[in-house]
């Protein structure tokens, strides 16, 4: 088993997106491109031929050389077509360069391991792959209740190119009280802006029957998941569950398909408790912290 550490001006980018494209546990924030646009710059350990693949996103402060974990990008870890376990991770892990002080991590669901530097976090996953009246079945009687309000409100989903209309919205409804520096919003607006041409990001508006914006969502699409990736709601679009009904619109047009919706998760009860609402299910991945100035 051979693995070695390649600078992002080495790495076969072929190769390397057709090990993420084959992996049994594919990210869209693994590919090439993605990372390009949300990290500052970014290296790769590799296994073999690329029969596995490790990015690691880093950064340079004040000298010291450093893993963190960009904006939008949940996921990353060990990418391979073949079963990841616990060994693997490791060696994995102890391949990576000694002049990074700080490893600030997160391993996707597939990438299961003990260690004390490790916290668990919670992702909430439904699969498309069956009728849109049976997936409405595990919806909560609470949802589908919401739902039905929503759809008497004569509320209008639409398809549109403009983020800064929906990053205006949250930034006046959430941005006081989230804190603004928590979401990079140039980055992002960099990131839709490329992946719309490649039709792999779509931003669908809720407007009221006044054509007033109320809310809205962007969605990331690959081969295997659609991601909610981003949101924004005002009070009306709270009042008129707005949401769920963009939500349950979405899971509606891609019944039957071999897709994951991929809520994201949430650390707030609240949000937790609504994603799982639609009948999804946990998908647990990890956050590694280590400072490495000695070894694990």
């Amino acid at each position: 088993m051979l693995i070695k550490y390649l600078p992002r001006t080495k790495i076969n980018i072929e190769k390397y997106n057709a090990c993420i494209d084959n992996s049994i546990n594919s990210r869209i924030y693994a590919y090439s491109w993605y990372l390009d646009l949300v990290a500052d710059d970014w290296d790769v350990l590799i296994l073999d031929d690329y029969t596995a693949v490790m990015p690691l996103p880093k950064r340079k402060k004040y000298g010291l050389n450093y893993i963190y974990l960009p904006a939008w990008a949940q996921q990353l870890g060990i990418f391979s077509e073949i079963e990841i376990d616990e060994n693997l991770i490791f060696h994995f892990i102890s391949k990576i360069p000694k002049k990074f002080v700080l490893v600030d991590y997160f391993f996707n669901s597939f990438n299961e391991f003990n260690h004390k530097k490790l916290e668990k976090r919670d992702n909430f996953i439904l699969r498309l792959n069956t009728d849109y009246e049976l997936l409405r079945k595990n919806f909560s009687k609470n949802r589908k209740r919401r739902i039905n309000q929503a759809r008497k409100a004569n509320l209008r989903i639409a398809e549109t190119e403009d983020l800064q209309n929906l990053i205006h919205l949250f930034k006046i409804n959430k941005g006081a009280e989230l804190g603004d520096s928590k979401f990079d919003f140039k980055i992002l607006d960099k990131l839709i802006d490329n992946l719309r041409d490649q039709k792999s990001a779509k931003i669908l508006e809720i407007k009221n029957e006044k054509n007033d914006l109320i809310g809205g969502v962007v969605f990331l699409y690959d081969n295997n998941r659609i991601t909610y990736l981003f949101s924004a709601i005002n009070a009306e679009g709270r009042n008129k569950q707005a949401m769920s009904y963009l939500i349950d619109h979405v899971i509606e047009q891609n019944s039957n398909s071999n897709l994951i919706f991929d809520f994201e998760g949430s650390l707030i009860p609240e949000i937790a408790s609504f994603y799982k609402s639609f009948g999804a299910v946990l998908e647990t991945y990890y956050h590694f912290k280590q400072k490495r100035l000695k070894l694990i």
